[in-house]
């Protein structure tokens, strides 16, 4: 059903520290509750925020930049005041509100308009059936992206939450690890009020919310309200009516001074900006001649792109693609890892593939070492070579024919998956060394004799 839709995004920076205090920012899970505190994030009387990150002022930056924002060069602290037990000083720090000067404005991502952009600190997490409170992310710096009501399908936004998603990773300033959380605000243009629906977590649910809230709405009709969508009965669910500005309260941060942001900063933050997933898409298909799907595999991720590159200038981007694409995917995905938790060297990466460029391992044997390069590479240099003599093959194959009568016999009667067998059997007795072409005759020969 055709709507008029809207987002408010928020993005969890990857900071060391949170937004004004010294504790350690992290949203890991199973990490003990209320561990990573202070009188500063868990707003005890009297505490008072320390300056802004630093780091996180510059992500968020680096975020307006790639949404071609304009970036104001000062911006203020307000408090948002909202009486919830996630929020212990009974206000957020946030760079929002009435009156307010976002880090960002005016800008425009993939076709779809970008109002407003800013930096906030996170409250903590509240469970509602149990009235427990777990402080361990309260303060942790996030960014809100506020797009104007520019959707107008399900599908559309999702598409766009995808790509924004996949551009950021290659910021490497958002936590993949939170996931993504948004607001959606939701009406039928020209007979329903705006609806916001809070909180949806993932890319799944927000389209299934946007389609059964425009279902209820066109029966139903609505007021200005917020609610939230329950993913299991499948329905949207009133929790209040919509908040306005002045709700909030919006006052001036006492404890906090402005940022001024010199246009120097901003502008050696705009150089340094990394090429996006789809440029540097388009960059490779051209430069190393790769088929679409290739280089599609490649830019999912901005550390294999990179490592792809800086192998392929050394080995051909011809010979490097397979064995980035498949066998190192392979490899991390077998381990349950990512790139950037393994300690791959491109050094040995490339001695590796010379190793087999040259001959002097077998595919199979290089495959086998690449398997030993989690969690850390090492120089493959010392591994014993390519087995070719046929002198020396011929004693291996006598040894398995004569271990495996069986299969020779197997063999002889027309089964021809018994050859197979058989050769796997010579690859593992040289431990994959075996040039698999000359074995494989050598064996064809001795098997016919």
């Amino acid at each position: 059903m055709k709507g008029m839709i809207g987002l408010e995004i928020h993005v969890y920076l990857v900071t060391k520290e949170k937004l004004f205090c010294r504790c350690r920012a992290s949203r890991e899970k199973g990490l003990k509750p209320n561990t990573l505190v202070c009188p500063i994030c868990t707003g005890m009387p009297g505490a008072k925020p320390m300056l802004p990150n630093e780091e996180a002022v510059r992500k968020a930056i680096q975020i307006a930049l790639m949404l071609n924002c304009k970036v104001n060069e000062e911006f203020y602290w307000q408090r948002k005041h909202y009486d919830w037990p996630d929020l212990p000083k009974g206000y957020q720090n946030t760079i929002s509100g009435a009156n307010a000067i976002p880090v960002g404005v005016d800008g425009e991502f993939f076709g779809i308009k970008v109002d407003s952009m800013h930096l906030e600190e996170d409250p903590a997490s509240w469970e509602p059936s149990t009235g427990k409170v777990d402080y361990n992310r309260s303060g942790i710096p996030l960014v809100e992206i506020v797009t104007a009501p520019d959707f107008t399908f399900s599908e559309e936004v999702v598409e766009w939450l995808k790509k924004l998603v996949h551009t950021l990773s290659y910021l490497k300033a958002a936590d993949k690890n939170a996931g993504v959380k948004v607001d959606v605000n939701v009406n039928i243009p020209g007979k329903t009020e705006r609806v916001e629906i809070k909180n949806v977590n993932s890319f799944e649910n927000i389209k299934r919310a946007i389609e059964v809230e425009l279902e209820r709405q066109a029966v139903e009709g609505s007021v200005r309200e917020t609610r939230r969508f329950d993913d299991k009965k499948g329905k949207t669910i009133r929790m209040r009516g919509k908040e306005d500005a002045m709700d909030y309260r919006f006052i001036r941060e006492p404890d906090l001074p402005g940022v001024k942001v010199d246009k120097r900063f901003i502008d050696d933050l705009r150089k340094s900006l990394p090429e996006s997933p789809y440029d540097k898409l388009d960059r490779m298909i051209k430069k190393y001649k790769l088929r679409d799907s290739d280089a599609e595999v490649l830019t999912k991720n901005i550390d294999i792109a990179e490592f792809f590159e800086k192998v392929a200038e050394k080995v051909g981007a011809d010979f490097a693609v397979s064995w980035v694409n498949v066998e190192l995917l392979r490899v991390l995905n077998y381990n349950k890892k990512s790139f950037d938790e393994v300690n791959i060297k491109e050094d040995h990466f490339v001695r590796l593939l010379e190793m087999v460029k040259s001959g002097k391992v077998t595919e199979l044997q290089a495959k086998q070492i690449l398997n030993k390069f989690v969690p850390s590479s090492f120089d493959p240099s010392n591994t014993k070579g390519k087995i070719d003599d046929a002198s020396e093959l011929r004693k291996v194959i006598e040894k398995v024919i004569r271990s495996n009568s069986k299969a020779v016999s197997d063999y002889k009667n027309g089964d021809s998956n018994a050859l197979n067998f058989l050769m796997g059997q010579v690859m593992k007795e040289t431990e994959r060394r075996a040039d698999y072409k000359v074995a494989k005759r050598i064996l064809e020969e001795v098997l016919v004799k």
